[in-house]
Formats: structure tokens, sequence, C-alpha cells
């Protein structure tokens, strides 16, 4: 198996986005240092987040790493205008020596929606069209195009051309079959969000992608799938976990009452037996995300790259933890293919 540490930039008022910037580039060395296999940043465009340009805040982790692969999760190319997308990214696989590699979607948030136009009407459309005309412009020097949702193209060329050609492109699912088809269509990976819902709803799509992936044409054997997890706290002994972590959950939970939301999960306790959230002993983890395993059949997994309210101490003793006794053993117990360019 192979692990991300992965961040949306979520940001509040106790400090300031600079600082905010600096931590999640902070965070990225780290997981370099400790031996993760990528770091991701999402892609939102509306409060709390400050992540509208993950090329940028990539560019410049890139320029401070040499080995972690780096992703976007996701490109929103239901907002974006493919040609000025395929730019960002071909530009930054060049100055990342070919470690990019892209998990696009849809998107969420009604207040992004608006400001790029997207209605819910159209923006499956908008996602699957910019997606078709991002994948040419990527594998062809000169594109002749037309769509819906921008300017005809007619032998256009962009510029620079990238260095991975192809570059290797992942679906983001959380609640919808149309990522997941557009992903068997195509042959890419499927990336689960497999975060706010039990197991049951995600391992669904992944089934459809799976069925969807043999009835395009594809080998069985080739479909790759990734998961997400709901936070992550590992300790020696699963009660020292939950007290550190239950403080975290319920300012979560007193969130979602703030913002009118209906928590899935009342308790700590539910969420660990219910949830893929990732807290308890490394044995107990171990044994869930082999759980999860058994019914995903995933091969890549990512944790939250924040501290989340952890202090600094305890988020770096839960990820040194992480890689020292519980990635070896789900590298071990469960095969994964390499990433590209032959990292293993």
């Amino acid at each position: 198996m192979k692990f991300l540490a992965i961040t949306l930039i979520v940001h509040n008022d106790r400090r300031s986005p600079t600082e905010r910037f600096r931590e999640v580039v902070d965070n990225a060395v780290l997981a370099e240092e400790l031996g993760f296999d990528g770091f991701g940043v999402g892609e939102r465009h509306e409060r709390p987040f400050i992540s509208s340009s993950p090329p940028v805040v990539l560019s410049h982790i890139a320029a401070k790493t040499s080995r972690i692969r780096l992703f976007t999760a996701v490109t929103t190319l239901s907002l974006l205008d493919p040609v000025r997308a395929y730019e960002d990214y071909a530009t930054l696989d060049h100055l990342s020596d070919g470690r990019l590699e892209l998990i696009i979607g849809k998107g969420n948030g009604a207040a992004q929606a608006q400001l790029f136009h997207v209605t819910p009407e159209d923006q499956w459309d908008r996602n699957r069209e910019g997606y078709d005309l991002f994948r040419r412009l990527w594998r062809e020097d000169k594109v002749t195009w037309s769509g819906r949702f921008r300017p005809a193209l007619t032998e256009a060329e962009t510029w620079p051309r990238p260095l991975q050609r192809p570059i290797r492109v992942w679906h983001g699912s959380a609640t919808s079959k149309e990522s997941v088809d557009l992903a068997a269509y195509y042959g890419d990976p499927l990336f689960s969000a497999n975060v706010t819902n039990p197991i049951e709803p995600y391992a669904d799509l992944i089934d459809y992608y799976r069925k969807q992936w043999v009835r395009y044409g594809h080998d069985p054997a080739d479909a790759l799938v990734g998961a997400g997890t709901a936070g992550y706290y590992a300790a020696r002994t699963s009660q020292e976990a939950i007290e550190t972590y239950r403080p975290i959950f319920d300012a979560r939970l007193a969130l979602f009452a703030k913002l009118g939301i209906e928590p899935v999960f009342a308790t700590l306790e539910d969420a660990i037996e219910r949830s893929s959230i990732l807290v308890g002993s490394p044995q107990q983890i171990i044994d869930k995300v082999l759980r999860y395993h058994q019914r995903f059949g995933h091969e890549v997994m990512h944790l939250h790259a924040d501290a989340d309210g952890l202090t600094t101490k305890q988020h770096r003793d839960a990820l040194e933890l992480f890689q020292a006794e519980i990635a070896p053993v789900l590298r071990q117990e469960i095969p994964s293919r390499p990433f590209p360019g032959g990292t293993a």
C-alpha cells in the first residue's frame, strides 16, 4: 500500500494566510522526511479554505522536496478553462521533475460554483468536457476541438509540452456515479473520498467502477483504487489515542451544530466503529485498514496532512508512529503497483 498526506488548506483567523501556507509547505517537507509516497493539495474557492491555487502551492513544495509525488486533491475542471489548467500543470510537471499526479473532480460548494457561473444542471457536463479537452492537450501537439463551454480550437498548440507523456489522472469520487463512470470510461484510477459516510456507499461506487471498467473493455486487473480517511491519530494504547483525539472530534461536532449540519456519527466511539477515521493503537488501525481493503481493494490511502487540532508534537509523533509501525505492515500485507516513473 502507498500513503498520501493531503490538505485542503482550511484557514481560520488564529493565524495569517502567510503562516498557514508556510505550515502546509513544512508539512509537505515533513511528509517526505517521514517516508510518505505523496503529498496532495486540494482546490476550493470559498471559505474557510485558501486552496484556490494548487499549482502555485505545489510548485513551492516541489522546490522544497526532491522525491515525494505531488498530487492535486482535487483539480476542479468543472470550474476551470482546460487550456489554462493544462498550461499551469504542464509547467508544474517540469518544475517537479515529473513528480506530478492529478486527482480531478467536479468540486463541491455553492459559493465557488456561483463564482465561476457553474450550475447544478451543467456541472457534470463541464467536468466531462473539460477533462476530454485537458486529456487531449496533454497528449497531442496540435488539437482541433469544439465544445459547449469554451471557444473552439483549430490546430491549437499549447506550451510548454509536458514532461510526463501521459500524466496519470485519478478521478475523485464522493457520492455520485458520474465521476466513477468517467474514470472507468477512460481507464483511469479512482480515488474514493471515503470521509463523510459509513463504508457502504463508497464500496457501492467502487463496485460500480469495476463493473463499468469491464463494460468499457478494460482488463479488470488494471483497475486501480485509492481511498481517503476521515481523520488520524495513533498512540501506544487506544485509551490514550481516544483521550487525546476526543476534544478534536467534539470541536468538529460543535462546528457542525453551528452550521446546522446533522452529524453522521454522533460520538467518537461511533465514528471509530463505523467511519473511516483511524484513531487507536497501531494494531487497531492496521486491522481497520485491512477491513476496508477487503471491501475496496484499494492500493493507495490518504491521511490528513494537517495537525487538525493536535499540537505540533502530537502531530509529528503520530505520523512517526504511523511510518514506524503501521505503514510497514500495510505495505507488506497490501501489494501496490509502482507509481509512474518507476517509483516503487
